[in-house]
């Protein structure tokens, strides 16, 4: 089975990679298509969020590690530790950014990569962080002032921020970071070299053209989508049904549809709400990504406690 996933990854990077540049090049080439903060919110409720869809299922399977014979206390505290990330940041705008962009970056560069490291040791996490920190690098780098718009947007009124942020695009120390993310990619695809590590270059490829050409908001919705969520959904088929994928496929989307739907009410209730303070397009990226670190950090806490159990 673990063969079977990297054959799908290995070609999915590929046409991930096809389908970064045919895109980019429709954008740029037909000034009328237009994908709007709309369908960006719409890809990421019914593609992006659905990846974590399954956490209810491996809440109850961490509830028995813990001899916990009631699932409901898993989602009281699962969704406990989402209103409070949402406080937090209400209150702590600055820091819950800050806190959320390095979070994310291990998180991204784990999920997307971690099927082609056999050994787990210190290094690796490092490796994680510097990849997934490209998500972070890409956009500040090629759209440093439509980022930083997305920011104050996100209640982050803090000048000393933003003068650490001019700083570091000022002394090309941004490139740098690239730089690194990028030496780290080259040193895994030494290390261990099989021809699947290649896919670690077109991911990186991927999001560079992503983000040089399309705007920071589109960019991240079709790597969370289409790279992102798509390559977690692959492995958690894989655990549903080891014998058949076509199985596994069915049967996450049933298990899927339920908390996907949930997600969705909740995050279209509080855009309703959001409306009546702010423009749409301004409430729907307020929703997007202080949604998604609502749902984050409980998502990596809850993945964190099984590994830790299963070792």
């Amino acid at each position: 089975m673990h063969s079977l996933i990297n054959k799908i990854n290995f070609y999915h990077s590929i046409i991930f990679f096809l389908f970064s540049c045919f895109i980019t090049l429709a954008v740029n080439q037909f000034e009328n298509l237009i994908i709007s903060p709309v369908v960006c919110l719409f890809l990421i409720l019914i593609i992006g969020i659905s990846h974590g869809a399954l956490d209810g299922q491996k809440g109850k399977k961490l509830s028995q590690l813990y001899n916990i014979k009631k699932s409901f206390f898993f989602y009281l505290i699962y969704s406990l530790i989402g209103i409070s990330i949402i406080i937090f940041w209400l209150f702590f705008p600055t820091v819950s950014l800050i806190f959320f962009l390095v979070v994310a970056s291990y998180h991204f560069g784990k999920e997307d990569t971690e099927f082609l490291i056999n050994n787990k040791n210190v290094s690796n996490l490092i490796f994680y962080f510097f990849k997934g920190s490209l998500i972070i690098i890409a956009p500040l780098m090629f759209h440093f002032v439509e980022t930083i718009n997305i920011f104050k947007l996100l209640l982050i009124e803090n000048e000393k921020f933003y003068l650490f942020l001019n700083f570091i695009e000022d002394n090309s120390i941004l490139l740098f970071a690239l730089s690194i993310s990028l030496l780290s990619s080259i040193y895994y695809f030494l290390k261990d070299f099989k021809i699947i590590n290649i896919l670690i270059f077109l991911d990186f490829f991927s999001i560079i053209v992503l983000n040089y050409f399309l705007t920071p908001l589109i960019a991240f919705t079709i790597y969370f989508c289409f790279l992102h969520s798509f390559r977690h959904t692959i492995s958690l088929i894989t655990e549903l049904n080891e014998n058949s994928f076509k199985v596994g496929a069915i049967t996450f989307i049933k298990k899927a549809m339920p908390l996907t739907g949930l997600t969705a009410i909740f995050y279209v209730i509080s855009l309703y709400f959001l409306s009546n303070f702010y423009q749409l397009n301004d409430a729907i990226l307020k929703v997007i990504f202080i949604g998604l670190a609502s749902l984050t950090f409980p998502h990596i806490l809850l993945e964190y406690l099984l590994e830790k159990n299963e070792k």
